[in-house]
């Protein structure tokens, strides 16, 4: 599925068959909502820009850091005993249970980006 992406924002490509428009909503901000919308694709590329250059200068006039999306923060629930058998690992192996997180997480998205 493709997303739009402009100065590090993705951005969703969605279509209202009851209006015949085109809109979409940036993806990944939890707390922020930016929306925009047009009659072509191009046009809403536009919006889209227009938006978030929109979010970031109201952001600068309020004296606040933009949010971004995807801001490499994650909480994952999983299983005490997985949990324990990763602490155990990292701990003997001189590692933080973080690193051993993202590195697996890499390693089976590079597996999946070669089949995708």
């Amino acid at each position: 599925m493709d997303n739009l992406e402009y100065k590090g924002y993705y951005g969703s490509i969605e279509y209202s068959k009851s209006d015949g428009l085109l809109h979409g909503k940036a993806l990944g901000m939890s707390k922020d909502l930016i929306l925009y919308e047009g009659n072509t694709i191009s046009e809403l590329e536009d919006d889209f820009r227009g938006a978030i250059d929109d979010y970031i200068e109201s952001c600068k006039e309020m004296g606040i850091t933009p949010r971004k999306a995807y801001n490499g923060v994650l909480n994952i629930r999983i299983p005490s005993g997985i949990h324990c058998k990763i602490a155990r690992y990292t701990e003997s192996a001189g590692t933080s249970i973080n690193a051993f997180i993202r590195d697996s997480i890499e390693k089976r998205l590079e597996s999946l980006e070669k089949n995708f």
